[in-house]
């Protein structure tokens, strides 16, 4: 009997974990086009996954160097006001958190012949820490 629950709830699990898998997974594609005849436009969004690593961040550009392979070259990620980064956990994090050689997933759609980011998941907890100085004075009377 405890060996049937324990399967079921093992079972269980490896479903939710492949459900996960593959909503991560999924590929969009967008695509714009324009009726002549009624002048309407209907507009597809598509966004592409990519797994690497972030080789190259510079806060005052608008990119990032992210490598899928230690194979390949580095390829130029643009950025936007609207991409948000998050940790493992889902949490956002801030782009000062963001180091070379970090392992991510990003999520990105090609606009022209640039490829712009909408999200980028880090494989790691960020690890941000904030240096604080005290000082102190005394002065005799």
């Amino acid at each position: 009997m405890k060996q049937t629950r324990l399967v079921k709830i093992l079972a269980t699990g490896a479903a939710c974990a492949a459900a996960v898998g593959i909503a991560f997974a999924q590929e969009t594609t967008t695509t714009t086009t324009t009726n002549p005849a009624t002048g309407t436009t209907t507009t597809e969004s598509a966004t592409t996954t990519s797994v690497g690593t972030i080789t190259a961040y510079t806060p005052d550009s608008d990119y990032i160097m992210f490598r899928t392979s230690t194979a390949t070259a580095p390829v130029r990620y643009y950025y936007t006001k609207e991409t948000t980064i998050l940790d493992p956990e889902g949490h956002t994090v801030a782009w000062s958190a963001i180091r070379p050689d970090m392992p991510a997933t990003v999520y990105y759609t090609n606009v022209g012949d640039r490829v712009v980011v909408r999200k980028v998941v880090l494989s790691q907890p960020a690890a941000v820490y904030e240096k604080k100085e005290t000082t102190t004075t005394t002065t005799k009377p």
